[in-house]
This record gives C-alpha cells, sequence and structure tokens, in this order.
C-alpha cells in the first residue's frame, strides 16, 4: 500500500508526516484490512499516481500504528482529512469517499 517515498517525510516507524509542509495534502486514516478502507485502496493508489507532483496523497493505517488515531482525532475508519498547502485542516469526512468526490475537494484547493 502506499507508503512514505520520495517526496513524503516519514515519522517514527515510517509513518507517513501529514499535512506534507508546503503541499496541499489529502490524508486517508484507515487500516489495510477494515472492508470501506479495502474499498479505498484502490483510489488512493490511483490518486497518487495521479497527483505525484501536484498534492501529497497519504495513507495511515491506525491498526498498525495506533498512536495515529489520537493524533488526528479520528473517531472512525475510513477518516479522509484535506489540509491546504499551509497546512490547515479544511475538511474532514468519515465513511467511504468516491473518487470524483475526493477530486471535487482537491480541486476546491487549487490542484489541477
Amino acid at each position: 500500500m502506499l507508503q512514505a517515498t520520495g517526496a513524503f517525510a516519514s515519522g517514527s516507524a515510517g509513518v507517513p508526516v501529514a499535512p506534507v509542509p508546503g503541499k496541499v495534502t489529502m490524508v486517508d486514516i484507515g487500516a489495510k484490512k477494515c472492508i470501506p478502507c479495502k474499498m479505498m485502496a484502490p483510489i488512493m493508489e490511483e490518486l497518487e499516481k495521479e497527483y505525484r507532483d501536484r498534492a501529497a496523497i497519504v495513507f495511515i493505517d491506525v491498526w498498525e500504528n495506533p498512536q495515529e488515531g489520537p493524533k488526528y482525532g479520528i473517531q472512525l475508519i475510513p477518516t479522509q482529512i484535506f489540509y491546504d498547502a499551509k497546512g490547515k485542516e479544511v475538511l474532514r469526512h468519515e465513511g467511504f469517499m468516491e473518487k470524483a468526490a475526493i477530486v471535487a475537494e482537491l480541486e476546491k484547493l487549487g490542484v489541477r
């Protein structure tokens, strides 16, 4: 699955850092084994490739990294959090999120 590579900073134990400084960031917080999270996985992989140089698309597994849930105030998974390029949270969505809805939010943040 998506891991911290290239431009992505990596925190403790290889956990991706979000938001990525200076970039619009969409972080999906879930678990590789949760059913709706599994449905999000191919969407996240597509988005990571499509937006590689334009936005940061990050996945954090809170079952493998339980300390990350409280850090982001997670109530349920999956949760998607969108940050502007200054690192300010601008939207939080809980549950499965379709690709078109994610793309629309990235476009609202100026990512083309």
